[in-house]
């Protein structure tokens, strides 16, 4: 076998190393490609899964205007009751 035919066996298996390498980069590619396309999606579904968590800060504030409005009428309520009631004490009295 002479220097010629070794290098060329040489350089083919170099080549074919080389290729080998590249095919399986270019399949892991495809695959990380693969799995970041399905993880977007669940993340765009998680995404709308919890938008309902982030109003929550919103609806803690109107159900706090809520309350505060229903304890005014509770409060006018009772004013009221407490007048009907003097009123009619006053009348019974009389």
């Amino acid at each position: 076998m002479s220097f010629w035919t070794i290098g060329i066996i040489a350089g083919l298996a170099v080549v074919l190393v080389v290729a080998l390498l590249l095919i399986g980069i270019l399949w892991q590619a495809m695959r990380i490609r693969r799995l970041a396309l399905a993880a977007s999606d669940i993340v765009l579904r998680i995404e709308e899964n919890t938008r309902g968590v982030w109003a929550l800060r919103n609806t803690y504030s109107v159900a706090l205007s809520i309350l505060e409005g229903a304890t005014a009428i509770d409060n006018s309520a009772h004013a009221i009751l407490d007048a009907l009631n003097h009123a009619q004490e006053t009348r019974n009295v009389a």
